[in-house]
């Protein structure tokens, strides 16, 4: 019982501090997000182009990510664009995560394209339309749709993943119960009161995904 009080008191009077470090993990999952829907849209198009040369691009850039761990490709990432480029920590993390997200989200959305039915493209091209106007118009759109539930996922998985930016000193939620548990040596109050945040984010995200679905498919 007083471990509970214990909880319930240091997530109350940590609330401002864990705030800030809320505030920066949803802007750093929004911008890695943001940046890992064009990189995956980009690569998504190079798996689709029927050109061996750019799929082959697409393959290795897949293979990397998924053949090595996130928390090596943020180190290497964040080392090598702050040794080259002048740029924050959270700019070089926003990226790294980016870059991790961004292969799983190419392959949703070339499975997500590959899964509408042709004659759509060649009904687009025999009314006048373009290859890439067909696809702009026609083809992403129903791709779009039926990606959302595996986009959704993935958005969730980046939140979670954006956890491993504390690893280079960036002040997020798990950076920041990680440093007040190291001031008094009392870590479990925290990290428990980062996993509630963590799963308020992921319920409001899974109810504003459910609610799209529900829209999309009243839509169709």
């Amino acid at each position: 019982m007083e471990a509970v009080i214990e909880f319930f008191e240091i997530f109350i009077n940590s609330t401002d501090v864990f705030f800030r470090g809320l505030w920066i993990t949803l802007r750093l999952s929004v911008v890695s997000l943001l940046i890992a829907l064009v990189i995956g849209l980009f690569f998504a198009m190079l798996k689709i182009s029927n050109v061996k040369a750019l799929e082959r691009i697409a393959d290795m850039y897949i293979w990397i990510v998924r053949g090595t761990p996130l928390i090596v490709q943020i180190f290497i990432l964040f080392y090598g664009l702050t040794d080259v480029f002048l740029i924050s920590m959270f700019w070089a993390a926003a990226i790294a995560l980016a870059f991790h997200s961004g292969a799983y989200i190419a392959e949703i959305i070339r499975g997500a394209i590959q899964s509408v039915d042709m004659g759509q493209t060649e009904a687009a091209r025999s009314l006048g339309m373009t290859q890439s106007l067909a696809m702009r118009r026609i083809i992403l759109p129903q791709a779009f749709r039926r990606a959302v539930p595996s986009l959704g996922n993935q958005f969730i998985i980046g939140i979670k993943d954006s956890s491993l930016a504390s690893f280079i000193g960036i002040q997020e939620l798990f950076g920041v119960a990680n440093s007040l548990g190291s001031n008094s040596f009392n870590y479990m109050p925290y990290f428990l009161s980062v996993a509630v945040y963590y799963l308020l984010i992921v319920l409001i995200l899974t109810f504003c995904v459910n609610r799209l679905e529900k829209k999309l498919a009243v839509s169709d």
